[in-house]
C-alpha cells in the first residue's frame, strides 16, 4: 500500500499570506478538535446538572391587601370636608409596610432574630438536609480485622463527623441574649439525646439539659432547648440577631407592588411576595406582615381619636364648673329682682347668641385637632381662622344688640345666655366624647386583607434547565473559543506554499506516521532537570512501506538532481527550532538510500543533545566530538548498522564547546576524508536559530535543506533561519516539511487532497 504525501493545489492562491479570514480553515480546526469540544461541553453540562441539582431551591409566597381610601365620616364634625377629604398615598403605606415599624413586630411574633444554623456536609450539606439523606452507618471490611480495625466510620474517617444530616436538628424554644452580645455565634454540640454543652469560639460556657432554663455568662444569656434529634459530637451555630438586622434580612426578602395602577390613578391594592428556602417560615411571616400592617393602620386610626377624646375629657370639668358658677349667678339675680323674665326679643338675641357659641366651640375643637397635624400656615388651617373670625363679628354684632335692650333686660339677657351657652357647649362636648368612644371602639382601619398569604409548590429558582442549557451553551463556547486562539496563536506552516512563498522549493511533504509515535520514548539523566523524548528505532526497517517511508523515497528522487551542482556530496539538515524531526529524516533518509545500494555515512554534528545513537540501540561513545578533540580516528568511530551500506558515527562525547570543536582544520579534514568512502554524507546539526553549529557546518557542505514542521514553524521563524544562514554564507537549496497531518484545518483552509494507492 503506498500512500502520496500531501500536495498543494496550485490552482487556488495560499491562504496562508493572506490577511482575510479563513473561514474554511476555522471550520476546519473546529472538525479537527470536535472531540475536545464535544468532551468539554459535556462536562459543562455535567457541572450544569450537578450545579442545579445541589443549588438551595427558593420558594415566594404573596397576599394582597387593600389600602382604601380614608372614611369622610368623622367625630369631630366636618373636619374632613375642611381638609379636602384626603386620599391615602399608597406610596407612604408601601414605606411603612416595609418600615421597621411593621417588620420589627414580625421579628418579634415569629422569632426569626434567633439563628440556628447546622454544621453541614461541605459542598452538599444543603442537597443532604434538603433530601433527608441520613448520616451513613459504620460498616466493616472483614481484610482489615487483622489491624484491629472493626468499623469504619464514613463521616469520622472524612472529619465531617460534626456536620448534621438530612432529620437531624435542634429545636430553641428560648434564646436571650444581652444587647451587647446579639450578632456573636455560639456553638452548641450535642453530647447526648438530652444534654449538650455551649461554646463562645473555643471555649465552654456552660451545659445544659432539654426542656431546662438555662443561665449563661452570668446571667447575659438565657436558653431553652426543647428537643434535640441529632446524635452525639454534631454542632450548632446560635446567633441572636439586632432586631434591625432580623427586620432588615426579612426586608430584603420582601416585594411590594401595587396591582392595576394605570395612567396616575391609585387603586391601592399592594401584592405582597416574600421569597426563602422554608415553606412554612415563607407562610407564617406572610402571614405576620399582613397581620402587623392591619393592626398597625388600625391603632393609626383609633390614635386621632384617642387624641381627641382627651382633649375633650381635659375641657368637660372645666365646662361644668362654667356652667354651675353662671346657673348661681342667674339664680341670685332672680332672687334680687323678684324674677325678671325675658321678652321675645331678648330670647331671640339669647338662642342667636347660643348657635353662634356652638359653632365657635365646635371650630376650637377642630382647631385642636389641626394643631396636632398641621402648623398655621396649612391652608385648611388658614380656612379655619377665617371662619372663626366670621362667627366673631357675628357674636360682637349680638353683643351690642343686648347692649341696646333696656337695663332691666341686658343683665337678664347676659346671665341667661351664660347659662344656656355654656349648657349647650358642655351637652354638644359631651355627646361628642360618647362618639369618639363608640368610633374608637368600632376602628378598622383603612387596610384590608384581601388574599391571605399562598406559598408556590414548586420554587421559582433556581431555573434548572436553563442553568444546565446555559452551562452547556458556555462549555461549548468557551471551548470554540480556546480552540480558534490556540489555532490563531498558532500559525505554524500548514502547507508549501507558504514555504515557497519564502522563496524555498519544498522537495518533500513528509506525513506524520503513527508508526514513528510508537517508536518515541523519553529518556531522563541525572544531569536532566526533566525527561526528553528520542527516537528507539528506524521506522524503514520496522515498517519500510509507511508513508513517510514513500515521501523520504521521493525525497531521495529529488535530492538525486539537486545535488548534480553542489561542491561535495554531503548534506546538511538543520531545522530553525528543535524537535521539528531533523534526526528523524537523517536517519530514515540515510536507511532509504542505502537500499538503494548507496553507500551512506550519517553524522551526529548535534554534540549537544544528539540522539542518533539511540535510534540504533547504542551508546554516543566514540562519537564526533571524540574524533575532532584526536581522541579516536574516524575510521574506528564510524559504526555499521543491520542495513547493508548505512553507517553512521555518534555525537560522541558531550563536549564544552561544540562550536569551536567544528571552526577546527580537523572537521574540514574528516569531511575530505569520508566523502571519497561513501556515496552520501548526512550531517544532523542543532537548530539553526539556537546556536552557530549549523552555520558552520553549512560552510564547508555541498547541499543545505531546511526542515519545517507542520503547525509548529511559522513562516517567520523559517525566513528568520534562511536568513541566518545566508549571513553566513550558506546557500538553501530547499525545505523539507516534515510531520504533515490529515487535518480538516489544513484540508479546507489550503486545498490539500489525501490520495491513497493500494
Amino acid at each position: 500500500m503506498n500512500q502520496m504525501p500531501f500536495l498543494p493545489n496550485r490552482n487556488e492562491p495560499s491562504s496562508g499570506t493572506s490577511g482575510d479570514i479563513d473561514f474554511g480553515r476555522l471550520f476546519g480546526m473546529l472538525l479537527d478538535h470536535k472531540w475536545f469540544i464535544i468532551l468539554v461541553t459535556a462536562l459543562f453540562f455535567v457541572g450544569g446538572v450537578v450545579y442545579a441539582a445541589l443549588s438551595t431551591p427558593i420558594y415566594q409566597g404573596d397576599a394582597l391587601v387593600q389600602v382604601e381610601r380614608r372614611s369622610s365620616v368623622s367625630p369631630l364634625g366636618d373636619l374632613d370636608s375642611i381638609m379636602g377629604n384626603e386620599e391615602s398615598n399608597t406610596s407612604a403605606e408601601v414605606e411603612i409596610l416595609r418600615s421597621r415599624m411593621v417588620l420589627g413586630k414580625v421579628v418579634d411574633r415569629t422569632g426569626l432574630d434567633t439563628l440556628v444554623i447546622p454544621e453541614k456536609v461541605p459542598y452538599i450539606g444543603e442537597y443532604v438536609r434538603r433530601n433527608g439523606i441520613a448520616r451513613p452507618e459504620p460498616f466493616s471490611v472483614p481484610y482489615l480485622s487483622q489491624w484491629g480495625i472493626d468499623e469504619i466510620d464514613l463521616p469520622d474517617l472524612l472529619g465531617i463527623d460534626t456536620a448534621a444530616w438530612g432529620g437531624e436538628s435542634v429545636r430553641v424554644g428560648r434564646f436571650d441574649v444581652d444587647a451587647s452580645l446579639r450578632g456573636y455565634p455560639f456553638t452548641l454540640r450535642v453530647e447526648d439525646g438530652d444534654s449538650y454543652s455551649l461554646l463562645q469560639g473555643e471555649r465552654t460556657i456552660g451545659q445544659g439539659r432539654v426542656g431546662d432554663n438555662v443561665t449563661f455568662l452570668d446571667g447575659d444569656m438565657h436558653l431553652r432547648v426543647s428537643e434535640i434529634t441529632a446524635p452525639a459530637g454534631v454542632e450548632f451555630t446560635l446567633v441572636k440577631q439586632t432586631r434591625a438586622a432580623a427586620a432588615g434580612s426579612l426586608g430584603a426578602r420582601l416585594g411590594v407592588s401595587e396591582q392595576g395602577a394605570s395612567g396616575g390613578s391609585s387603586t391601592g391594592m399592594l401584592r405582597l411576595r416574600l421569597t426563602g428556602t422554608d415553606r412554612a417560615e415563607i407562610q407564617d411571616s406572610l402571614d405576620a406582615i399582613s397581620e402587623a400592617f392591619l393592626m398597625q393602620n388600625v391603632e393609626r386610626q383609633s390614635a386621632q381619636a384617642d387624641q381627641s377624646l382627651e382633649f375633650l375629657e381635659e375641657q368637660a370639668p372645666e365646662l361644668r364648673t362654667k356652667l354651675n358658677e353662671a346657673e348661681e349667678r342667674l339664680n341670685q339675680y332672680r332672687v334680687d329682682t323678684n324674677s325678671v323674665d325675658l321678652n321675645s326679643e331678648s330670647q331671640s338675641v339669647v338662642n342667636q347668641v347660643i348657635a353662634v357659641e356652638q359653632q365657635l366651640s365646635d371650630l376650637e375643637l377642630q382647631e385642636a385637632e389641626l394643631a396636632q397635624r398641621f402648623t398655621g400656615n396649612h391652608p385648611s388651617y388658614r380656612a379655619l381662622g377665617r371662619q372663626r373670625a366670621h362667627l366673631m363679628e357675628e357674636r360682637e354684632e349680638l353683643n351690642q344688640r343686648i347692649d341696646s335692650l333696656p337695663a332691666a333686660q341686658q343683665e337678664v339677657v347676659r346671665l341667661t345666655r351664660d347659662v344656656e351657652v355654656t349648657q349647650a357647649i358642655y351637652v354638644n362636648l359631651l355627646n361628642r366624647a360618647q362618639e369618639l368612644q363608640v368610633a374608637k371602639a368600632g376602628t378598622i382601619g383603612n387596610v384590608r386583607i384581601i388574599d391571605d398569604t399562598v406559598v408556590g409548590a414548586g420554587p421559582i429558582a433556581p431555573n434548572k434547565p436553563v442553568i444546565v442549557m446555559l452551562a452547556t451553551v458556555m462549555g461549548g463556547f468557551l471551548s470554540v473559543a480556546f480552540v480558534l486562539a490556540r489555532g490563531f496563536l498558532n500559525r505554524g506552516v500548514e502547507n508549501p506554499e507558504q514555504l515557497e512563498a519564502l522563496g524555498l522549493p519544498v522537495y518533500a511533504t513528509v506525513p506524520l506516521s503513527d508508526a514513528q509515535t510508537k517508536l518515541v520514548k523519553r529518556i531522563k539523566h541525572r544531569r536532566d532537570k526533566k525527561s526528553r523524548a528520542v527516537i528507539g528505532g528506524l521506522l524503514a526497517s520496522t515498517n519500510p512501506t509507511d508513508t513517510a517511508i514513500e515521501a523520504m523515497r521521493g525525497l531521495r528522487t529529488s535530492l538525486h538532481f539537486a545535488m548534480l551542482d553542489a561542491i561535495n556530496n554531503s548534506i546538511m539538515i538543520t531545522g530553525p527550532s528543535p524537535d521539528v524531526g531533523k534526526s528523524f529524516l537523517s536517519a530514515n533518509l540515510g536507511a532509504v538510500c542505502a537500499q538503494a545500494e548507496q553507500r551512506v555515512l550519517i553524522v551526529d554534528a548535534d554534540m549537544r543533545k544528539g540522539h542518533i545513537h539511540h535510534i540504533f540501540g547504542d551508546k554516543p561513545d566514540n562519537g564526533l566530538s571524540d574524533v575532532l578533540s584526536g581522541r579516536c580516528h574516524w575510521q574506528q568511530a564510524i559504526r555499521h548498522t543491520s542495513i547493508e551500506g548505512l553507517c553512521y558515527l555518534s555525537r560522541g562525547v558531550v563536549p564544552p564547546n561544540p562550536s569551536e570543536l567544528l571552526m577546527q582544520e580537523r572537521f574540514s579534514r574528516f569531511l575530505q576524508s569520508v566523502s571519497p568512502e561513501f556515496d552520501l554524507v548526512i550531517i544532523d546539526t542543532p537548530p539553526i536559530l539556537a546556536v552557530t553549529d549549523a552555520a558552520i557546518v553549512g560552510k564547508q557542505i555541498g547541499t543545505t535543506l531546511m526542515v519545517a514542521r507542520f503547525q509548529l514553524n511559522p513562516p517567520r521563524e523559517v525566513n528568520i533561519a534562511l536568513k541566518r544562514l545566508e549571513n553566513a554564507g550558506v546557500d538553501v537549496k530547499g525545505c523539507i516539511m516534515n510531520a504533515l497531518e490529515n487535518k480538516a484545518a489544513a484540508s479546507y483552509g489550503y486545498g490539500y487532497y489525501h490520495y491513497t494507492y493500494s
